[in-house]
């Protein structure tokens, strides 16, 4: 279960990342 949760919070933060740096690609 925690390397689930982990993989979940990784995933938001790769996507949060992403948005911040191309936030016209969004």
């Amino acid at each position: 279960m925690i390397g689930l949760a982990g993989a979940c919070a990784v995933g938001l933060f790769i996507y949060l990342f992403y948005a911040l740096m191309k936030p016209e690609r969004f």
